[in-house]
């Protein structure tokens, strides 16, 4: 299936997308290469090139550090961004979550030892190790109604309950084996995660019908 975003169709404007580095734009561009929106630019492994750009079609595409996608979308410098789900809910921005793409599917949950089990049934006041202090904020005091400490780590947060820091922490799990190598397993489950697409709230008025036509293109591909 070919989906044409040409010229004739975008009021003579570029259309731009913001992808977050790594596997997540590999797959993007892989999706969107089976609808016939490529660029060729990309594809040079020792390129420096920051922007690339298909002229024909009036499409601009620049990757970026997965927690920046959001705000270049909620500012305009991106109509369009795929992340992760994870991402959208820990930035907050003012963004339209208009698809999920289905891949990248993994869980953020909250983890530590099974001994750490019953503070979480008792609503004891503990310790939350996390890279996502928002969520785990959100998913303690807002829907678990318990008062917790919450430590930001940017790093392996599974060190969190080794090391007497927490007692539990927040993480992305994807098949478990780090925590259990590490003696620690999924407490509880806060929300599947998967890549997102996402929308700058002005770009979806002023470029509706071409933003809708991408967006059917691709929920008919991937339910195909």
């Amino acid at each position: 299936m070919k989906l044409r975003l040409d010229k004739a169709m975008s009021e003579d404007r570029y259309l731009t997308f913001a992808l977050g580095k790594g596997r997540l734009a590999e797959k993007t561009l892989e999706l969107f290469q089976d609808l016939g929106i490529t660029c060729e630019e990309m594809k040079d492994k020792n390129t420096r090139k920051l922007i690339f750009v298909n002229e024909e079609s009036k499409l601009r595409f620049f990757l970026a550090k997965g927690p920046d996608v959001p705000t270049y979308v909620e500012y305009g410098a991106a109509d369009i961004g795929v992340v992760g789900r994870d991402t959208i809910l820990e930035e907050n921005r003012n963004v339209y979550e208009v698809l999920d793409l289905g891949f990248g599917k993994c869980r953020m949950c909250v983890c530590g030892p099974q001994s750490a089990k019953e503070l979480l049934q008792h609503h004891e006041r503990i310790r939350v190790a996390s890279k996502y202090p928002n969520i785990a904020r959100d998913y303690f005091y807002n829907k678990k109604h318990q008062t917790v400490d919450i430590i930001k780590l940017n790093g392996s947060v599974e060190l969190g309950p080794l090391v007497a820091l927490s007692d539990v922490i927040v993480d992305i799990v994807e098949t478990g084996s780090t925590l259990r190598e590490n003696g620690l397993a999924v407490l509880e489950e806060i929300c599947p995660l998967s890549a997102r697409m996402i929308v700058n709230p002005v770009s979806m008025q002023m470029q509706t019908e071409r933003i809708r036509r991408l967006v059917n293109a691709l929920q008919k591909h991937i339910h195909n």
